[in-house]
């Protein structure tokens, strides 16, 4: 082995020593009562499912939410089951107005241990009926819907050298499946900045977590809109987020965010279908691109002429008989999970 090898192989093994220590030193939230977690998106679907996780751990509970009555009533459910609430209305698109969140927060409960960033929107249907008004208003919710709770919250976990950021993105933020491609876009971006804001953030005490869930059982898809040819778009999304062997239950997934945040971990897949998917997508992406394209040409409508995007909630076909049966499972987490108009789903 020549001179150059032997200080390069010294050099690496220096660089994984430093990097082994790092993680061995890396705090861990073992016991979460009493630390302050604020929820962004916290009044219905995941976000009020992981409020309540966390309540059960003895945390307490920031949520925000755009709506007021929405905010009233997740806040009245998890103070009847014994959990401390502050709810607060916030549009995580306004960066003054989350920074007066933050600022309201802070002065109630004196800090906050952890932020989740969890506010989302969806919209389904072929590209050819985006506009950039699509674009821009998922870009507005799921990226600097992150960004502005996170800069606005992170100097006062920086100063304490302690905290956990989390931030809800997708699988579609790791795989861009066909006609999501908004949401897909705002996704990619969002894990582009929590695995940078994690990079940069070692050994400073503030630990960030990057969760990409598939599919799950919510029922946001009453909420998600649909254009092109709507009533084929609504089914097949609907179901696909309501089946069980498509779909993970809310609760689970709540479960398996918050041991990932006390465990710190950088990343967490919540099913492995979606581990096995990002993987062989992260290895053959051209392949995967292709292969995914084929199934919507198979599977999916082409573009119809109504641009008008409407909400998957109103599409007649969602109630027929044999789709309610389908969609059971998914109505019924409508219904625990607060989604709105549940009750006529």
């Amino acid at each position: 082995m020549t001179r150059d090898q032997k200080l390069a192989l010294a050099a690496v093994s220096v660089g994984a020593g430093v990097v082994v220590r790092l993680m061995l030193k890396r705090p861990k939230l073992r016991e979460m009562a009493g630390s302050v977690v604020l929820i962004t998106g916290g009044s219905r679907g995941l976000g009020l499912a992981m409020a309540r996780e966390f309540a059960e751990e003895g945390c307490r509970i920031v949520i925000c939410a755009r709506d007021r009555r929405e905010l009233d009533k997740a806040r009245a459910q998890l103070e009847r089951d014994g959990a401390e609430v502050l709810a607060l209305e916030c549009d995580v698109t306004q960066r003054t107005a989350v920074e007066t969140m933050i600022r309201e927060a802070t002065a109630h409960y004196g800090r906050i241990d952890v932020l989740v960033n969890n506010a989302g929107v969806i919209e389904v249907g072929p590209v050819e009926n985006m506009t950039t008004e699509d674009f821009e208003a998922a870009m507005d919710v799921m990226f600097w819907g992150v960004v502005h709770p996170t800069l606005a919250i992170l100097p006062q976990m920086l100063e304490r050298a302690a905290g956990r950021i989390v931030n809800i993105t997708s699988i579609g933020g790791k795989v861009s499946v066909p006609h999501l491609l908004p949401y897909n876009c705002a996704k990619f971006a969002a894990v582009g900045f929590s695995e940078g804001l994690r990079a940069e953030l070692v050994g400073k005490g503030v630990l960030v977590t990057t969760v990409a869930p598939g599919l799950m059982r919510t029922g946001s898809y009453l909420n998600a809109k649909v254009k092109g040819r709507k009533e084929q778009d609504a089914t097949w999304f609907s179901l696909a987020a309501s089946l069980p062997l498509l779909s993970m239950g809310a609760e689970k997934a709540a479960r398996k965010i918050v041991k990932a945040t006390k465990r710190g971990e950088a990343e967490e897949i919540l099913t492995a279908p979606d581990k096995v998917l990002a993987q062989v997508h992260a290895a053959a992406p051209g392949k995967t691109a292709d292969l995914l394209g084929l199934a919507a040409r198979l599977l999916l409508p082409p573009s119809g002429r109504n641009e008008k995007s409407g909400l998957a909630r109103r599409v007649m076909r969602l109630r027929l008989p044999w789709m309610k049966l389908a969609m059971l499972l998914g109505r019924l987490a409508a219904r625990r999970l607060f989604q709105p108009e549940a009750s006529r789903a």
